[in-house]
């Protein structure tokens, strides 16, 4: 999805929406994608909320700090009434659900309770009764009712799934007894065709039908299953993961189709190929994806199990992406195939850090953990270690090489910039500053470098004699982790641990645009050749394509 960066006269009133957004209710217009209230009661998160079947009203459930729950009138958007969700000796309440046909009704469940709750609208009350389950104590993870309400199910911890009569408050039945789902039962359905859509938390679907909960279809996913969601009767629905899959379901054939897909970790490094915006790379934990901009498809998953990709950069001819990683090795990559082209071994002693390729493709420029910068000579067939310059005493975070290929500036967390000379292989110019540094860009006529880190301020630096020539304040909060410059070097953008994406003027040093978005902590960002997009990415997994504010 695009969005757009909103000029910075909007920043104050959208930076409070982000900051307490936490522990409200937030009603949103689908259809205008707009916000209607903000419901505040809860103390702490939220776990849960459910509409009636006639969206008459609205009941959410609050986390382990509040265990209350409420209900609230839609029409008029304030509380009706509320409870604490669970008993006194049980555990908390985790998951709600509506009666399916009647709006009087809910039902709760989480830590060996489950309870009906009837609204009492002329008395604004809400009234529970507790659910026997004789001697079975279960932790309920999901729920889902009947159309009809004469029965709801219960999907637990232990794999097995729980039938409630909601009338008597009793248990009918309960399986399967044998064969539990693996890693418990983490999303249920009812289908109108009697019968139940179970997704397990070892990402097993299945169709079965009480009392037997034996297998009718099943099929495998990757990742743990989040969520099941009907469309229509049920003759086709989606299947979320934990591994940031949706798939849509066909229920004739029971044949999956992936139709999005992200990452699930924290990302660390994105990457455009030299003069195209039409892709981009992105690496996190074990995996480097590579995605088409315009449609936000996947178009290449590599994968290297039990590992962690720190930074990745396309080699200017296209041909391999470079990558490293943590256990010290660099991989290069077939950006078509994701076929392994070759591997350095023992490039680091604590891991690679940062990484970054020259404009001739003949060198690859690598930074560790233990805050080695090494320069490798790389040939048709070989890689060589041509230099190890020994100066930094911290990881390496970014690095940045000048056009002409006989430069290169490295930042790393040791609190020092350094300017190497790539021909004579020595420093040139040590930079140094009370700050963790996270990111450092050349600007595009390479007489000037900016850095920014965790002490939150962006500097101007002289690369001639690594004199200071001005600072900013970059963030009221939280370290700067990424920074990009147009090749113009009349722009640049900022990303990090307040979750903003700025635009700046470089002259001027004024913010201009502010994107709000991100729910996690921006690790880096990027402007797309041809300054059409900004691509920010973040610790929650998300990546963000942005439209560049001002005209190319």
């Amino acid at each position: 999805m695009e969005n757009q960066i909103s000029p910075k006269t909007e920043v104050a009133e959208l930076e409070l929406e982000a900051v307490i957004g936490f522990n409200d209710v937030i009603l949103w217009d689908y259809k205008k994608r707009e916000l209607i209230a903000r419901l505040s009661l809860h103390k702490g998160k939220i776990e849960d909320v459910a509409f009636s079947p006639n969206d008459l009203y609205l009941v959410s459930l609050g986390g382990p700090d509040d265990g209350s729950v409420v209900v609230w009138s839609i029409a008029k958007r304030e509380a009706i009434c509320g409870s604490p969700a669970a008993g006194l000796n049980v555990g908390n309440a985790t998951t709600v659900i509506f009666s399916g046909c009647r709006d009087e009704m809910f039902v709760t469940a989480g830590n060996g309770t489950i309870r009906v709750w009837e609204l009492d609208l002329p008395n604004r009350k809400i009234w529970p009764t507790e659910c026997q389950t004789g001697q079975m104590k279960r932790i309920v993870l999901c729920i889902t009712m009947a159309s009809d309400d004469c029965f709801f199910y219960l999907g637990t911890t232990s794999g097995d799934i729980l039938k409630m009569n909601p009338r008597t408050k009793l248990l009918a039945d309960s399986g399967p007894v044998k064969e539990k789902f693996s890693l418990g039962v983490s999303a249920i359905k009812c289908l109108k065709m009697v019968g139940l859509l179970v997704g397990s938390g070892a990402g097993l679907l299945i169709f079965c039908k009480s009392p037997s909960y034996k297998p009718i279809k099943k099929l495998q996913l990757q990742g743990g299953i989040t969520s099941i969601t009907l469309r229509g009767e049920g003759h086709q629905f989606f299947v979320g993961t934990e591994e940031s899959h949706i798939y849509r379901v066909n229920f004739t054939d029971f044949k999956e189709t992936l139709i999005a897909t992200c990452h699930f970790e924290a990302v660390q490094d994105i990457v455009f190929p030299f003069g195209t915006a039409e892709l981009f790379a992105t690496c996190a934990q074990k995996d480097i994806r590579v995605w088409h901009t315009l449609s936000n498809r996947e178009l290449l998953r590599i994968t290297v199990p039990n590992m962690t990709c720190h930074g990745i950069d396309f080699m200017r001819d296209g041909k391999s992406i470079i990558s490293a990683w943590n256990d010290g090795k660099i991989r290069a990559f077939a950006p078509e195939t994701g076929r392994l082209m070759y591997v350095i071994n023992n490039a680091h002693r604590i891991g690679v850090t940062a990484i970054a390729t020259t404009s001739d493709c003949k060198r690859v420029i690598s930074g560790g953990g233990e805050g080695e910068v090494r320069v490798w000579q790389i040939g048709c067939q070989t890689q060589k270690l041509e230099e190890a310059l020994k100066e930094h005493k911290s990881s390496v975070s970014c690095i940045r090489v000048k056009k002409n290929n006989e430069e290169c500036v490295t930042a790393s967390t040791d609190g020092t910039c350094i300017i190497w000379d790539l021909v004579h292989l020595r420093r040139n110019q040590m930079i140094l500053a009370n700050t963790l540094f996270q990111c450092v860009c050349y600007h595009p006529e390479e007489f000037q470098i900016i850095t920014s880190g965790t002490d939150r301020k962006i500097a101007y630096w002289e690369v001639f004699d690594g004199s200071v020539i001005r600072e900013l304040e970059g963030s009221l909060s939280g370290s700067i982790n990424g920074m990009d410059i147009t090749v113009e070097g009349v722009y640049f953008v900022t990303g990090g641990n307040d979750h903003l994406v700025k635009v700046w003027d470089y002259n001027e040093g004024e913010v201009t645009h502010v994107g709000v978005g991100h729910s996690g902590n921006i690790t880096r960002i990027r402007i797309s050749p041809g300054n059409q997009y900004i691509i920010s990415v973040s610790a929650d997994g998300a990546i963000l394509r942005w439209k560049y504010p001002f005209a190319s």
